[in-house]
């Protein structure tokens, strides 16, 4: 038993905001982040909410409590659900190859999607190149088919399943079966499936051209390098994520999201587990993180664990997940920040869920 957990109720009551707050206040004036925003759930359902730093750096406009931004690859926790929502309706087989539903697409050196299998491409082992590491500066609209071309005209990194390597390849290739399979786009069989089912308000798919986000929400920014001056990354086009990180949330939806998922409120326990199944994986998740199939667990100080996903997006970092008692903590920060401050925020949440 924690500290934390032989203090009396008043005591650990007060600790919790104190604690979060001081983090969120390191964020900003240790790291430098502009803006830092948290929201923690407890096992009751009661929600707690926190800022730090400023929400627009030209106004000085404060933080939006709960404000809306983009999620990154959070969106793969989505997509991951609706992909097994369709095995457990017989419409996809975890272990089924690629080809079998988009025939003489994947192909390339090394690379056969006769020999990669949806649980592969789910779980980052199916050994498909990272198309985000030869994208153009420029931002533009991209379709999936262009960023999975990209893909391939790079070798395999690996043999299917026989390494884990994070690639946004693998969820790009599971959003084009959901759409061959399902016969509808991608966004709107997530918000069929997921956003609406379980009332995530705040939470949407972008439309394509759709650059600004829709409710109240801080500034997100970017930096060319170490050093160089902020610039508003705010509105811009998320597509060249896709299926693997182009959604918009809030912290509270986020934890929503988590709770209904673990609690069996999204996916019978026969695929829920399959998506707790994981692997052992390596940065950018937390030492000791391990990747199920769109689903990450993360060893907590106090024993246990989380589960959750994070992601990271031009002018937006999220970092958070839900425990299966009904915790639930996620924190975000108006940049994409340094591995310290990465670090930083995963501590966050730790002393969220562990106080």
């Amino acid at each position: 038993m924690t500290m934390g957990a032989l203090a009396p109720p008043a005591a650990s009551a007060a600790a919790r905001p104190n604690s979060v707050q001081q983090g969120l206040n390191a964020l900003v004036h240790t790291d430098g982040v502009p803006a830092a925003l948290a929201s923690v759930e407890d096992r009751e359902g009661r929600t707690r909410t926190y800022t730090a730093g400023v929400g627009d750096l030209a106004t000085g406009a404060k933080v939006p409590r709960n404000g809306q931004v983009r999620i990154g690859s959070n969106t793969k926790t989505f997509t991951a659900v609706v992909v097994l929502q369709l095995v457990s309706e017989g419409k996809i087989g975890l272990d089924t190859p690629v080809d079998t539903y988009l025939p003489g697409l994947v192909r390339g050196d090394g690379i056969d999607g006769r020999r990669i299998t949806v649980r592969q491409l789910l779980q980052h082992t199916s050994g498909l190149p990272n198309y985000s590491k030869y994208l153009s500066d420029g931002i533009r609209y991209y379709g999936p088919r262009e960023l999975l071309d990209l893909a391939l005209q790079h070798k395999a990194d690996f043999v299917p399943g026989t390494k884990w390597a994070y690639s946004n390849t693998n969820y790009v290739v599971t959003g084009l079966i959901v759409q061959k399979v399902t016969g509808r786009p991608l966004a709107e069989e997530i918000d069929r499936r997921v956003i609406k089912r379980i009332d995530l308000r705040h939470t949407y798919f972008p439309a394509p051209g759709e650059v600004a986000i829709r409710e109240h929400h801080p500034r997100g920014y970017d930096r060319d390098s170490a050093g160089a001056p902020l610039v508003d990354a705010t509105e811009w086009d998320p597509s060249w994520a896709w299926a693997a990180g182009q959604m918009v949330s809030t912290n509270s939806d986020l934890n929503r999201f988590f709770t209904a998922l673990l609690a069996g409120r999204l996916l019978p326990k026969t695929q829920l587990d399959q998506m707790r199944t994981t692997v052992p994986a390596s940065y950018p998740f937390p030492t000791g993180a391990r990747y199920g199939l769109g689903l990450v667990s993360t060893p907590l100080s106090c024993g246990g664990m989380y589960w959750g996903h994070g992601g990271s997006m031009t002018g937006y970092e999220t970092r958070g997940g839900a425990t299966d008692d009904g915790r639930a903590a996620n924190v975000a920060v108006t940049t994409q920040p340094s591995r310290t401050a990465k670090e930083r925020m995963d501590g966050v949440v730790d002393t969220a869920l562990c106080r």
